[in-house]
């Protein structure tokens, strides 16, 4: 298949290895932001096939991971509302709350349903005009347009029992708040592909002009993330600091100009708080003033939910790249997909996750 298989080729990923450990000189700490990258690392050993002098440590871009305990109590108690069919991405089922999850609301008896788009839950919305259909929008900037369109489309409708609970965040502001830390030890970053699609890299090159990291925009396929971390080196062998491209096959420096458009007119940047890292100013997405019937948090009394994070758990410290998931004392113990204790073990994209499915250990 074009644009998979050359890029799961076996050969092609050891020749990119190869080079890169007769590149490298020093020690670097590389970090994949975007953990649909993690599992694609996990799935395939790529750290394993990479020179000891070379780290992978893993970033905050799994958009289950990082929405915050509260916000999932907030939907939990929406969803146990009565007249409420509430509607969500299957990874948000099982991302323990303070008390309880959505599965086990569901399996209580709320209408709590699983749906693959917002225009899903729109569509339900249109179907059952006695409920008051509420969607669970989270995510990056990915998601951003198609939520957007979606509140859109339900005021041009004029649909009166739909609601979104939004949890949108925006990476480069976690970025930079992860840059900052004395504690890092990240010194180049492989930016994801999917946000850039949308928005393109020109936001990340003042992250690279503030920092003086280089970034390289990688895809998720094996050999593209082979070749971003040779990119990488490069840069940091030959002291250079940039923002580069490889993944040119989606992403452009201006991305998609249309899905800016949407999500500038229907939600606005925001403070938002990111589960076990806390608040991050102008880190969000919240829905514009004209479109507050839209809001679940204004139409539903959650707005005082709060919620703290169970001591136990260190995803925070996961998130921020600064331990592995194999590094927790419950790991794969009393916190396993079953019976999850943080958020990084649920997701499709936590790197929890990837390593309890891989069974891998730490590096």
């Amino acid at each position: 298949m074009k644009y998979i298989d050359e890029y799961r080729d076996e050969q092609i990923v050891r020749a990119l290895a190869d080079r890169i450990a007769r590149r490298v000189t020093r020690s670097w700490s590389l970090m994949e932001i975007c953990g649909g990258q993690t599992h694609t690392i996990m799935r395939y050993g790529l750290d394993e096939l990479l020179p000891e002098t070379v780290r992978l440590v893993h970033g905050p871009g799994c958009p289950v991971c990082v929405t915050p305990l509260e916000v999932v109590d907030k939907a939990i108690a929406i969803a146990s509302t009565p007249d409420v069919t509430f509607a969500s991405y299957g990874d948000m089922l099982r991302v323990p709350g303070s008390r309880s999850d959505l599965f086990r609301v569901k399996a209580a008896g709320g209408d709590v349903r699983i749906v693959y788009s917002p225009m899903e839950a729109l569509k339900l919305a249109r179907a059952l005009p006695q409920r008051r259909v509420v969607f669970f929008a989270i995510g990056f900037e990915t998601t951003a347009p198609p939520n957007a369109m979606a509140v859109w489309e339900a005021r041009r409708l004029g649909l009166t029992n739909f609601s979104m609970l939004v949890s949108h965040v925006l990476v480069p502001p976690a970025l930079h708040l992860l840059m900052n830390s004395p504690d890092t030890q990240v010194q180049g970053l492989i930016a994801p592909g999917h946000v850039c699609t949308v928005v393109g890299y020109r936001p990340y090159e003042e992250l690279c002009r503030d920092h003086g990291v280089p970034v390289v925009v990688g895809g998720f396929e094996p050999a593209d993330l082979m070749e971003a971390v040779l990119m990488l080196v490069a840069q940091l062998e030959e002291g250079r600091c940039a923002v580069e491209n490889q993944y040119s096959r989606s992403v452009s420096r201006e991305g998609n100009l249309p899905a800016q458009r949407i999500v500038e007119q229907v939600f606005e940047v925001c403070d938002r708080k990111w589960r076990g890292i806390g608040g991050i100013p102008r880190s969000g997405l919240a829905l514009r003033p004209e479109f507050a019937d839209y809001d679940a948090e204004r139409v539903f009394p959650v707005a005082g939910v709060t919620a703290e994070e169970p001591p136990e758990c260190i995803s925070a410290l996961v998130l921020q790249g600064l331990k592995r998931p194999t590094d927790c004392p419950v790991f794969g113990a009393r916190c396993t997909p079953e019976n999850p204790m943080g958020a990084p073990m649920v997701s499709a994209e936590g790197a929890c996750a990837a390593y309890y499915r891989y069974r891998r250990i730490a590096c």
